[in-house]
């Protein structure tokens, strides 16, 4: 009976122990689950917004890309207003041929008999645009204004909206991708969602058209319609005993350009030289305008262009070549131009009206090697009120498909630009650990 009571204690005291053994361990238990929730919230929150980040780069990049369409849609128009101002002056240089035809100045047989009798129907063929010239040149003028007014009241309008709007586009999109993988209307009240470290700013310039100038010459250039329109055809049998090595010529000369200012002009005339010789100053050519037209856009001035101001209509109070060496420096005995047509079409031009190149958006000088990058935070409250943090990075970049890499257009322009739709969306390593607290 003496020792039954010690034994007793001691089991009491084991029981004791247990309990408290268990509450450590339901402790530690809980204090796992809950970390394991705060795992998992933060895994979940991650994963959102990586989704979400790669969105917002995803938006950056399709914004990039309509840029350049919208820059090579820009650089069609102008190509189709070069057309245009070329059939407009072809329209013109047809009506003015087939003034000349009527009135035989020269005769149109004269042609087919010195030059061969494809010159002679071709210049006879100007008589179907009698009366019809100035009709065909009114709609392709209509034609070409239309253009330029899509240039500037709908392409520039929509870049300067896509480039003001990107950046609340860009969080729009990592609103929206969150919430839906949350299942949620709207994010929970207390949370933080923030784009750190944006590389946006000043990553795109907006540029004079005038930047375009060699692009658009070297663009022209791919079109045959567009080429000069120079040719010279001599008679094959000698003239004048003066001087029998010389032909009479018929010259043709025409080219549709760029000016320095950023409008498009268009120049033809054809002329017959006749060779003419006479014992005060020899062996000269005689020109005879067979058709002219000039186009040129805002202002008109004919810089560069051999003529002079006012011709007359005739020669008839004055010869050719003393009317040349009073009025003109003209070279009439082995110039290759036709300055007398060249006068006439200065004389007869009608001024297009166009606002000449239009401003684009491109990538920055200093961004042209660097890709647009942006880091993304979120802290969102999570069970018992403590905040999750999570933080992530995307970036956008510009890498032209292999088969365009070997094009020479793609060599000549190897950095980030807006002319090529070739802008691509990834994540990123966030660049400071996100900027998280």
């Amino acid at each position: 009976m003496c020792l039954s009571r010690p034994m007793a204690r001691q089991q009491g005291q084991a029981l004791v122990l247990v309990l408290i053994l268990m509450g450590v361990l339901a402790l530690a238990f809980l204090r796992y689950f809950q970390a394991g929730q705060m795992v998992a919230a933060k895994s979940r929150q991650l994963h959102a917004l990586d989704a979400a980040s790669y969105s917002a780069a995803l938006v950056q990049a399709k914004v990039m890309n309509l840029l350049s369409y919208l820059n090579r849609a820009q650089a069609g128009h102008q190509v189709a207003m070069a057309h245009l101002t070329a059939l407009g002056a072809w329209a013109m240089f047809g009506q003015t041929q087939a003034g000349q035809l009527l009135q035989g100045n020269p005769p149109v047989h004269l042609i087919g008999m010195q030059f061969g009798i494809k010159y002679g129907q071709a210049y006879a063929s100007s008589r179907a645009l009698a009366g019809q010239g100035r009709m065909l040149y009114d709609a392709l003028m209509q034609a070409h204004q239309a253009h330029d007014r899509k240039v500037r009241q709908v392409l520039q309008a929509l870049q300067t909206q896509l480039v003001v709007a990107l950046p609340a586009a860009r969080m729009q999109a990592l609103r929206q991708v969150l919430e839906r993988n949350y299942g949620v209307a709207a994010l929970p009240e207390g949370t933080r969602l923030e784009i750190r470290n944006d590389g946006w700013p000043g990553y795109l310039a907006r540029q004079s058209g005038t930047r375009l100038l060699p692009f658009l010459d070297e663009l022209a250039g791919l079109y045959a319609f567009l080429s000069p329109r120079n040719e010279t055809r001599k008679n094959p049998w000698p003239v004048s005993s003066r001087c029998p090595w010389r032909r009479h010529e018929l010259r043709r000369r025409g080219d549709t350009r760029l000016d320095a200012s950023g409008h498009w002009q268009s120049q033809d005339t054809l002329s017959f030289h006749a060779l003419r010789s006479n014992r005060w100053i020899g062996c000269y050519f005689r020109e005879y305008p067979m058709a002219w037209a000039w186009i040129p856009e805002s202002g008109g001035a004919a810089d560069g262009i051999e003529h002079v101001e006012d011709p007359p209509e005739d020669f008839s109070e004055q010869d050719f070549w003393r009317w040349v060496q009073e009025r003109t420096d003209w070279n009439i005995f082995s110039g290759s131009n036709n300055p007398l047509a060249n006068s006439r079409a200065v004389a007869a031009r009608t001024v297009w009206s166009g606002m000449g190149l239009g401003f684009h958006y491109d990538v920055s000088a200093a961004h042209r090697r660097r890709e647009l990058t942006f880091d993304t935070y979120l802290g969102m409250p999570g069970r018992g009120g403590q905040i999750v943090h999570a933080a992530s990075a995307a970036r956008t970049f510009f890498s032209l498909p292999p088969a365009a890499r070997s094009l020479d257009t793609a060599q000549a322009l190897p950095h980030h630009h807006l002319f090529h739709p070739y802008w691509q969306a990834a994540l990123a390593s966030p660049s400071d650990g996100g900027g998280m607290p």
